[in-house]
């Protein structure tokens, strides 16, 4: 199994390399997120072996139960890259070295008061919903006039102490055509752009965009972070 996922993994990095040499940017600057969600354990030891270091999950006590079992300290990184319920924000801010789904001012204020408990700066990136669907999270930022509608969140929560704002993640609608998703990506790129002239204090270094199907198009069109999941570790078990 390690030599399988070892495998993929070096193939989804050289296409990573590829994507981002056409879009004549570093390959060093995207980094690959290896999604874990559902996968056992002993898939994940296998993948630690091929020597993937980012991992992604969804679901705070899956990954928490995972992580008590592993037992592997910082070899690895932790991302949540699913929704947060408000209740399970102190396991994100204890487990956590990268929260991409922050959807919401009230989590971010619970984020931000378990984050001071724990006596750190959790790292954060904004969802954002650039489809409009209802069946996705984040502030909407479909159309740029919604834009400034989400700004008293971002004020008030670029006031919080304990988070550190690093960029901005979404989730575009699904498509079997890539290049469908690339206006979405191109959107977050721009919704970044305003962001980073408003509040030049703000590094705005991160975009997490781009899965298995798309990733290629998101860092042609600017992605720092890809999410690859299956691909890479083969299908979750039912």
């Amino acid at each position: 199994m390690v030599e399988l996922i070892r495998e993929r993994y070096i193939k989804i990095q050289a296409q990573i390399v590829d994507a981002a040499r056409i879009a004549g940017r570093v390959p060093e600057s995207v980094q690959l997120l290896v999604v874990t969600k559902k996968q056992p354990v002993s898939v994940i030891e296998a993948a630690i072996a091929a020597d993937v270091k980012i991992f992604g999950e969804n679901y705070p006590e899956e990954a928490v139960s995972k992580q008590q079992v592993l037992k592997i300290g910082n070899k690895v990184e932790w991302h949540m890259i699913g929704h947060v319920q408000s209740r399970k924000a102190r396991l994100v801010a204890e487990h956590f070295a990268l929260l991409h789904s922050l959807d919401s001012l009230k989590l971010a204020r619970r984020l931000d008061r378990f984050a001071a408990e724990f006596g750190r700066k959790l790292p954060v990136l904004l969802e954002f919903n650039v489809g409009g669907e209802g069946s996705k999270f984040g502030w909407q930022a479909s159309d740029e006039s919604l834009w400034d509608n989400f700004l008293p969140d971002l004020e008030a929560l670029l006031a919080l102490e304990n988070l550190e704002v690093q960029g901005l993640m979404t989730m575009p609608p699904f498509f079997g055509d890539a290049e469908l998703a690339r206006p979405y990506f191109r959107q977050l790129r721009g919704l970044r752009d305003y962001l980073s002239v408003l509040y030049p204090q703000v590094k705005w270094e991160q975009l997490s965009m781009g899965t298995s199907g798309d990733f290629q198009v998101a860092i042609e069109e600017g992605a720092t972070i890809v999410r690859v999941g299956q691909a890479i570790l083969g299908s979750r078990p039912v």
